[in-house]
C-alpha cells in the first residue's frame, strides 16, 4: 500500500519534544468469526468466475465452502484461535512477528535470493556530475574519480540517516509514526542474512563497542573491504577522508590486477540455493579462522557498498524504451548481464551500487525489513546532491580516477577482507555463477513511466482514491492479457503496531471482476461502468482499512493453519480445499512505494513463473510501474503488461472524463 510517510529530507530535520513518549499497540490477533466471515466474500470472484466458465454453480461452490467455514468455527478453529492467543500473550511485541511471519515469509525459503526476492531501486542522477561522465562520448571501462566521490557522499548521507535517527532528530520517538519507523529503520543496518539449512537466520548484532560495527563493506573486482565509516561518538566520517580511503582501496584493487591477481567471487556464492549456500558456508569457515574472523567483519559491517568498474549497456536487441534506465535496473537487480551475481553480498540487507558513470542504486535484502523503508534513507542519502565545499580536492571531468598501481597506497582507515579458498569453493562460485545467470536471463524486467496524469488527477478532478484506482488499472491490465482473473497481493504496512510489517491486500474482490467485465462488455454503457468502478474502489479501500488496522485475514489464516498439530492427527478441509490455495496464488503481486521523486525506477520478482512481480511508484504528475516476468512463460510479456497498464490507465481517464462532462 502507498505510504504517506514522508521524507525528512522535505520536512526539515527539527522535532518538538513532548512531555510523554507514546506507545504503539499490539497487532491484535483478528476476531475469529470476522476472518472467517472476510475470508468467504474473498473466494466469491473464484466461485463467479468458475461457474462462469461451465464449472459448478456459484450456490453449491459456495455451499460446501460455508460448510468448512462454519464446522471450523464450531470445533477445531476455536482451540486454534485460542492458541493464538496464548502464544501472543507469550510473545514479547506480538504474535506474528516474534514468531511466525520472518520464518515462513522469509527465512524458511529455499530458493536464491537474487531476483526471487531482493528487491531493487534506482536512484536518480546527480545533478553535481559533469555530463560527459554520466554520458561519456565513448564506452569505457575502469573506475572514475566522480564515481568514488558520489560513492563516499552516498554512504556519509545513508549513515547521516541512521545517525539522526538514533539521536532522535528525525521521526523522533514523541510521535507513533517515528516509533515505529526508527524501529524498523534501524534493523536494516549492521546485519545480515546467515544461511542455514532448513532455515536461515541473522546475525547476532555486534556490541556497540565492535570497531567492526562502525565499517562499511566495500566491494570492488570481486574483492572485498572493510572501510572505517562510522566516528566513535556515532557520527559519519567525514566525507572527503571517506572519498580518500575508497580512493585508496580502488588504487589497491587495481595494483592487484595489473599483478595479474584476480578474486574468488565467493559473493556469487550469495546468489545460489539457500541449503546449498549453507553448506558451502560452512565449509568456507572450516577452511581457515581467517575466514571466521572476514565473515563476522562483513555480517556487522553498517552497510555494503559495490563500485562497479563498468557503466552497463544492454544489448542492442534487448526492448525496451528507455535503453539507460533499464540497463541501469538490471546492473542494481544483478550486476553485469555477462556475469551477474558478482561484487554482491545478496545477504546484506542495503547495498549502494554505483557505476563507473556514476548511476547509483539500493539492492535490499528483504527479511529485516520491508523496502519503503530502507527507501526512506535512500531518499535523504540524494535528496542533497554532492556538496563541493565537503570535498578539498575538485577533480576532473570524465577523467579515469587512477592509472595503475605505482603510487603508494595510503593504508590508514580501511583493510582487506581476503578468503582462504580451496578447488571445492573455486569450483563451487563457477556453478553458482552459472545459476545465477540461467535465472537473471529468464527475468524480464522494465520500468513504466507513465506521464498522461498522475495522483493529483486521480484525486483532484476524478475525486478517486489513487491507490484504489491503480490497482483497478492492473485488474484490467491483467483481464485483457490473459483473459481470466488471479489472485492479487498488494501489501499494507502495519505501522499502526508494535513491530508491525505487513498485511494482504486481496485485491481481486466480487466488485472489482464486475467492473472489468463492463469494461470489456460493448453493451455497457459508461454510466454503468463508472459506478462499478466507484463501486470497486469503495470495496478495496475498505479492505485497505481493515488491512492496515489489524483486520486483514492472510496473516490470520497462516496463524490459524500453524496452530493446527498434525503430528496430534488434527487437520481440516479447510485449509486442504484447493480454493484455499488458489485465493493465495499471487500471480500479480503488487506493492507500492513512496512517491520516489528522487528515484528513477524500483522492482522485485514475480512469485510464481506465470506472474508479475509489480511496484509502483504514484507521484503528482506521474505514475511509475517496476515489473518483472519470466522470458521462458509463454503467457506472460513485460513490455506488452507495461502497455496494457498504460491502455488501462488512459481508458480509465476516458470513462472518467466523460462522466465528468455528461454533469456539465
Amino acid at each position: 500500500m502507498h505510504s504517506q510517510l514522508v521524507s525528512p529530507a522535505r520536512r526539515g530535520n527539527s522535532s518538538k519534544t513532548a512531555t510523554a513518549i507514546p506507545t504503539l499497540p499490539r497487532l491484535p490477533v483478528p476476531a475469529l468469526h470476522q476472518t472467517l466471515k472476510a475470508y468467504l466474500k474473498s473466494l466469491e470472484p473464484f466461485l463467479l468466475e468458475d461457474e462462469a466458465r461451465g464449472g459448478s454453480d456459484f450456490k453449491s461452490a459456495y455451499d460446501a465452502r460455508l460448510k468448512f467455514v462454519e464446522d471450523f468455527e464450531r470445533g477445531l478453529g476455536q482451540l486454534c484461535q485460542q492458541r493464538l492467543l496464548e502464544l501472543d500473550k507469550n510473545s514479547p511485541h506480538n504474535w506474528l512477528d516474534d514468531n511466525i511471519w520472518l520464518k515462513k515469509a522469509y527465512h524458511e525459503w529455499r530458493a536464491p535470493l537474487i531476483v526471487n526476492s531482493n528487491w531493487w531501486l534506482a536512484l536518480g542522477d546527480d545533478e553535481n556530475v559533469p555530463n560527459d561522465v554520466r554520458y561519456p562520448s565513448i564506452a569505457r571501462t575502469g573506475y572514475t574519480d566522480w564515481q568514488v566521490r558520489r560513492a563516499a557522499w552516498l554512504v556519509h548521507r545513508v549513515l547521516d540517516f541512521k545517525a539522526q535517527l538514533e539521536r532522535n532528530k528525525i521521526y523522533p520517538d514523541t510521535t507513533r509514526t517515528g516509533l515505529w519507523f526508527r524501529h524498523a529503520a534501524l534493523q536494516f543496518y549492521n546485519t545480515c542474512r546467515i544461511p542455514q539449512r532448513g532455515c536461515d537466520r541473522f546475525s547476532p548484532a555486534p556490541s556497540s563497542t565492535d570497531p567492526n560495527a562502525r565499517k562499511v563493506l566495500v566491494m570492488a573486482a570481486d574483492w572485498m573491504y572493510a572501510v572505517e565509516a562510522v566516528s566513535h561518538d556515532g557520527s559519519p566520517v567525514d566525507p572527503a577522508i571517506l572519498e580518500r580511503r575508497l580512493r585508496a582501496i580502488i588504487r589497491d584493487v587495481q595494483a592487484r590486477l595489473v599483478k595479474g591477481e584476480r578474486a574468488v567471487p565467493v559473493g556469487v556464492l550469495t546468489t545460489d540455493d539457500r541449503d546449498r549456500w549453507a553448506d558451502n558456508y560452512e565449509h568456507l569457515l572450516s577452511l581457515s579462522p581467517a575466514n571466521r574472523a572476514t565473515f563476522d567483519t562483513l555480517t556487522s559491517t553498517v552497510l555494503a557498498l559495490s563500485l562497479d568498474e563498468y557503466a552497463y549497456a544492454l544489448p542492442p536487441s534487448h526492448r525496451t524504451s528507455d535503453p539507460d534506465l533499464a540497463a541501469h535496473m538490471h546492473n542494481i537487480r544483478s550486476g553485469h548481464g555477462a556475469r551477474p551475481g558478482h561484487n554482491r553480498w545478496y545477504d546484506k540487507p542495503f547495498t549502494l551500487i554505483v557505476e563507473a558513470n556514476t548511476r547509483a542504486g539500493v539492492l535490499g535484502e528483504h527479511s529485516p525489513v520491508d523496502a519503503l523503508v530502507p527507501s526512506v534513507a535512500a531518499d535523504y542519502a540524494i535528496v542533497q546532491g554532492v556538496d563541493d565545499d565537503a570535498f578539498p580536492a575538485r577533480i576532473g571531468s570524465g577523467m579515469l580516477a587512477m592509472n595503475g598501481g605505482s603510487d603508494a597506497v595510503d593504508t590508514a582507515g580501511w583493510e582487506r577482507l581476503d578468503w582462504v579458498t580451496d578447488e571445492r569453493i573455486v569450483k563451487e562460485c563457477d556453478e553458482a555463477a552459472r545459476r545465477a545467470k540461467e535465472i537473471v536471463d529468464d527475468s524480464d524486467v522494465d520500468e513504466l513511466v507513465f506521464t498522461a496524469y498522475g495522483v493529483d488527477w486521480i484525486k483532484d478532478e476524478a475525486r478517486l482514491s489513487p491507490d484504489a484506482f491503480i490497482q483497478m488499472a492492473m485488474q484490467l491490465a491483467w483481464y485483457r492479457t490473459r483473459g481470466d482473473f488471479t489472485a492479487t497481493y498488494e501489501t499494507a504496512l502495519t505501522r499502526l503496531f508494535k513491530h508491525g510489517r505487513t498485511e494482504t491486500i486481496r485485491t481481486l474482490s466480487t466488485d472489482s471482476r464486475a467492473w472489468v467485465l463492463a469494461m470489456a462488455d460493448p453493451k455497457c454503457s459508461n454510466a454503468t461502468r463508472l459506478e462499478l468502478l466507484r463501486r470497486a474502489l469503495q470495496t478495496h479501500t475498505a479492505l485497505i482499512r481493515q488491512a492496515a488496522t489489524g483486520r486483514g485475514i492472510d496473516r490470520h489464516l497462516l496463524g490459524l493453519r500453524l496452530m493446527l498439530r498434525p503430528d496430534a492427527g488434527e487437520s481440516h478441509p479447510l485449509f486442504e480445499d484447493d480454493l484455499f490455495t488458489r485465493s493465495q496464488t499471487w500471480k500479480l503481486s503488487t506493492s507500492g512505494l513512496s512517491a520516489g521523486y528522487q528515484f528513477r525506477g524500483t522492482g522485485f520478482g514475480a512469485q510464481y513463473h506465470d506472474g508479475y512481480g509489480i511496484s509502483y511508484m504514484p507521484a503528482a504528475e506521474r505514475l511509475r510501474f517496476g515489473v518483472e516476468s519470466k522470458w521462458s512463460c509463454p503467457v506472460t510479456d513485460t513490455q506488452g503488461f507495461m502497455g496494457a497498464i498504460t491502455e488501462a490507465l488512459l481508458d480509465m481517464r476516458t470513462l472518467c472524463t466523460s462522466a465528468l462532462q455528461a454533469h456539465l
